[in-house]
């Protein structure tokens, strides 16, 4: 099975003045194609850290990450860019949608950066809206949508160019129960279909959706578990 993400005693220091501060401490792990994989851990704990390098937002200070492959430490700021745009999908807590912006046009955004045609951004866009469920609000603005509906439309956003990877940040932090259940049943749809995703969550119920969970404690991972579906409680 081919890794989609590889990490190798990935160290991150961070400095303040004269105080220094290690977030994560020599971290490995692989994160392999069609995978679900749940980051877990106390505030301080270092998987937003970790979360930050797998997304190619933040440089390790030491160690390899391999991303499809690809050696990201090799990269320049462009590259980066180019990746993130090409080989991964970000879902947030807050939803980042442009509030007086179509839900279509919204999800259009990574195929605009991507130099996509217009009239190919909009089937595409319209069939990742379909594909989360959103078929028939396409043209609604956030206004208009619940906030299970905005995190569906940036949930389309992320999957629109196709990413190697999804990665999800605390993505039903703003969700109640109900809606919580929803979205985290549309992420396991998605992994279902072949999509590798890794979430950050504090949730240990909304963890239980992934198929493995990776708990971090004070830079280290502490726990590297399997789950399946029958751990879930209903």
């Amino acid at each position: 099975m081919s890794a989609v993400i590889s990490i190798t005693d990935i160290r991150r220091l961070f400095i303040m003045g004269e105080q220094q501060f290690e977030a994560l401490k020599g971290v490995s792990f692989t994160v392999n194609k069609g995978e679900f994989v749940a980051i877990m851990g106390a505030s301080g704990s270092g998987k937003s850290t970790c979360m930050n390098i797998i997304g190619c937002l933040d440089p390790p200070t030491s160690g390899r990450y391999l991303l499809d492959g690809l050696d990201v430490g090799r990269m320049d700021g462009n590259q980066l860019a180019d990746i993130r745009n090409k080989k991964l999908g970000f879902v947030f807590q807050g939803f980042n949608l442009l509030a007086r912006t179509p839900a279509v046009e919204n999800v259009e955004l990574p195929l605009v950066y991507a130099g996509i045609g217009s009239k190919e951004r909009r089937i595409i866009a319209m069939a990742a809206l379909e594909q989360v469920g959103l078929a028939g609000k396409e043209f609604n603005h956030s206004s208009q949508l619940s906030g299970g509906q905005q995190q569906r439309v940036a949930i389309a956003r992320a999957l629109v160019n196709k990413p190697s990877l999804l990665l999800a940040d605390e993505p039903t932090g703003n969700l109640d129960s109900a809606t919580t259940e929803e979205i985290m049943n549309l992420f396991t749809a998605l992994n279902q279909s072949g999509i590798t995703i890794v979430m950050v969550t504090h949730e240990h119920d909304v963890a239980a959706f992934a198929g493995r969970q990776l708990t971090f404690k004070d830079g280290h991972i502490i726990s590297d578990s399997q789950t399946g579906p029958t751990d879930r409680k209903d």
